[in-house]
C-alpha cells in the first residue's frame, strides 16, 4: 500500500512546522510533567536540565558520536556497539530516557563514554543539546523516531542511522496516514539497519533510502550476570519449595501475579513466588499490595530474608535479574499482561529458563512469535491461564527442561546480528564525515 498522496510536501512542511511550534510552546508544561515524574520516582531531579538540552558535563575533544537507547534493554544491547565506536576513535555521548537505564549505564566503566538523559523533542531543547555536543554521527536504537531530532540532525548534515530498527504494523499504518510528513522524517535518515526483512520493507515504504536486515542485536547480548554465592544462599533458604519468578512486572500486573499465586497454592501449598518489578522504587507500594492479599512478603531492598512462612519474595533491587533467572527454572516475563508490549525474553533464555509471557508482546513481536511457534515459550493471557502454565511446568520437570533447552537453542541460532550491524556502520565509523572535512577546509 503506497503512502497517501493527500499529504503534499507543502502540507508535510506545515505539519512539521506546527509540531515544532507546539513543542516550543509546551516547554513550560514539560517542566510540570518532569516535576510529576520526579515525585513518582521516574526522574533524577539533580539532572533535570539535561531533559531540556543543557549538558551537565563538558564536551570532550575530538570526534564524538551520539548514541541513543531508550531503556535498559536497548542500552544493554547497544553496549558492544558503543565499545566498537570508541575503539574507532570516537567519544560517545549515550542518552537514555529512563532512570533505571541511566543507573545501568552509570555502572559501566568505559573510557570515552558519557551519559546524559535524552532531551525532550522540542526545537529549543534539541538545539541546545546539538550546539553543545556537536556530534559527527548519530545512532538511535529500535523505534525511537523523534521528528525534531531527525530533521535538525539533517539540517546540520549529521548522518543519523537507526540500528536494530523495528517498525510494527500499527506504527507503519499510523505513519502512512501522514504520508508527506513521513517522507520528510524518514527521508532524513541516512540508513536503517533493521531487525527483519518486514521491518526493513516498512521503513523503505515510509521514505528511507537505505534499509537492510541484520537481525536483532539483542540475540548477541551477554547473559545477565549473577553472584553464585547469592544464588547458593537463596537456594538454601528456599530448600525444596516449588518456586517461580515474575520478572519486570508493572502496575496492575503484580495484582494478576498475586491472583496466580493464590490459584497455585491449591496444588502447591508451600509455593514461593518471586516478584522482580521493572521499577524497584515501586517496592513499598507492591509490598503493601501483597500484604493486602493476606500474604507474607519479604522485601529484598530491606534485607528481609526468606523464611518458611514467606509467600512472596519481593526482589525490589536494581541489576539482579540474572540472580533470579539463575535461581528459578520457571520465569514469567512481565510487561505482557498489561499494555506495555512485553520485555526481553532472551535474557532468561540465556540462563536456561522455561519462559511464559502474557499476550501483549508487541515490543518483541517477531521474537515471541518465533519462540511460541518453535516451542521456546508458553503464552498465558490471564491469571487462570498463567496458573495453569506454571502448574503444568512445576508438575513436569521434563517439559520445563525441554522448554529451557529450546529457548537457549533459539538464542544461539539468532546470534550474529551485531557483526552484521557493525559491517553496515563501518563506512560511517571509519571515514571522516563531510562536516569534519568542511571543518578542515576552513
Amino acid at each position: 500500500m503506497p503512502l497517501q498522496r493527500d499529504a503534499s510536501p507543502r502540507m508535510a512542511s506545515m505539519l512539521l512546522t506546527t509540531y515544532r511550534a507546539l513543542g516550543a510552546a509546551a516547554n513550560p508544561l514539560l517542566r510540570v510533567f518532569h516535576r510529576r515524574r520526579v515525585k513518582s520516582g521516574k526522574e533524577d531531579v539533580s539532572r533535570r536540565e539535561e531533559r531540556f538540552g543543557r549538558a551537565s558535563v563538558a564536551r570532550p575533544q575530538g570526534r564524538l558520536a551520539w548514541i541513543h537507547a531508550a531503556s535498559v534493554g536497548e542500552a544493554n544491547a547497544v553496549l558492544p556497539l558503543v565499545r566498537a565506536t570508541i575503539e574507532r576513535g570516537f567519544k560517545v555521548v549515550m542518552t537514555t530516557g529512563t532512570l533505571t537505564s541511566a543507573q545501568v549505564v552509570a555502572q559501566i566503566e568505559l573510557e570515552g563514554l558519557i551519559h546524559q538523559f535524552v532531551p525532550y523533542d522540542t526545537l529549543p531543547n534539541i538545539n541546545r543539546f546539538l550546539d553543545h555536543w556537536q556530534p559527527e554521527l548519530a545512532i538511535t536504537v529500535e523505534s525511537e523516531i523523534w521528528p525534531v531530532m531527525i530533521t535538525e540532525l539533517e539540517r546540520r548534515k549529521v548522518p543519523l542511522i537507526v540500528i536494530n530498527g523495528r517498525m510494527s504494523e500499527g506504527s507503519f499504518r499510523n505513519w502512512q496516514r501522514v504520508g508527506g510528513l513521513a517522507r520528510s522524517v524518514f527521508g532524513a535518515l541516512k540508513m536503517v539497519v533493521a531487525q527483519s526483512d518486514a521491518d526493513a520493507e516498512r521503513f523503505k515504504r515510509l521514505g528511507v533510502a537505505s534499509a537492510v536486515n541484520a537481525g536483532n542485536i539483542k540475540f548477541d547480548g551477554k547473559a545477565p550476570s549473577f553472584d553464585p554465592e547469592a544464588v547458593q544462599e537463596l537456594q538454601q533458604r528456599i530448600g525444596q519449595r516449588p518456586v517461580w519468578v515474575a520478572a519486570s512486572t508493572h502496575p496492575g500486573e503484580e495484582t494478576q501475579v498475586l491472583e496466580t499465586h493464590r490459584l497455585l497454592t491449591r496444588a502447591f501449598p508451600t509455593l514461593l513466588t518471586i516478584i522482580v518489578p521493572r521499577h524497584p522504587k515501586r517496592g513499598q507500594l507492591i509490598a503493601e499490595e501483597i500484604a493486602g492479599f493476606g500474604l507474607s512478603v519479604a522485601q529484598r531492598s530491606k534485607g528481609e530474608e526468606i523464611t518458611p512462612d514467606t509467600d512472596v519474595y519481593l526482589a525490589d533491587t536494581l541489576g539482579e535479574l540474572g540472580l533470579f533467572y539463575k535461581l528459578a527454572s520457571i520465569v514469567f516475563v512481565g510487561g505482557s499482561l498489561v499494555p506495555i508490549g512485553g520485555h526481553n525474553l532472551l535474557e532468561p533464555a540465556q540462563l536456561h529458563c522455561a519462559i511464559i509471557s502474557g499476550g501483549n508482546t508487541t515490543n518483541f513481536a517477531a521474537v515471541y512469535r518465533q519462540f511460541n511457534r518453535e516451542g521456546g515459550a508458553l503464552k498465558a493471557s490471564n491469571p487462570v491461564e498463567l496458573a495453569a502454565a506454571v502448574e503444568r511446568l512445576l508438575n513436569s520437570p521434563e517439559e520445563t527442561e525441554q522448554l529451557a533447552v529450546k529457548a537457549a537453542e533459539l538464542v544461539a541460532a539468532g546470534a550474529g546480528a551485531l557483526n552484521q550491524t557493525l559491517e553496515a556502520l563501518e563506512p560511517f565509523l571509519r571515514q571522516e564525515t563531510s562536516r569534519q572535512r568542511t571543518k578542515g577546509e576552513v
